[in-house]
């Protein structure tokens, strides 16, 4: 059981998987980062200076003017995590749309040499000499 942990493990795939989840956090935190701090604000600012993440409701607040602790449904939370969402799949798919652009380059540029069939021709006819 151990040796075929072992095998299942150091797969391409899953080896793979670990180092773009390390990746994808790591992007997560920078697209975190840009939208808290110059996506957000400008946006809040045009919207009057709402600060996104400080937008709420108190759902006691009868008993908070007897001196309870507030209950805050703090949908601004929300908000933030919906942009960061969109930013962040926003870049992947410029990424990935970058990777294609460049893959198909790629293809475009290499030499097409003969065919298969072309080869087996030419084999057939140097065979028959």
């Amino acid at each position: 059981m151990l040796s075929e942990f072992k095998d299942f493990a150091m797969k391409g795939n899953v080896v793979d998987l670990a180092v773009g989840m390390v990746i994808g956090g790591a992007f997560g935190k920078i697209v975190s980062a840009l939208v808290t701090h110059l996506v957000t604000p400008p946006i809040g600012m045009m919207m009057g200076g709402v600060d996104f993440s400080k937008l709420g409701t108190v759902l006691n607040p009868d008993e908070v003017a007897g001196g309870a602790e507030p209950v805050i449904l703090g949908y601004g939370a929300f908000i933030q995590s919906i942009l960061d969402f969109i930013i962040i799949a926003f870049a992947i798919f410029l990424v990935v749309k970058m990777i294609n652009s460049a893959k198909k380059k790629e293809e475009e540029a290499a030499p097409a040499g003969p065919s298969e069939v072309d080869l087996l021709t030419e084999i057939r006819d140097s065979l028959r000499k």
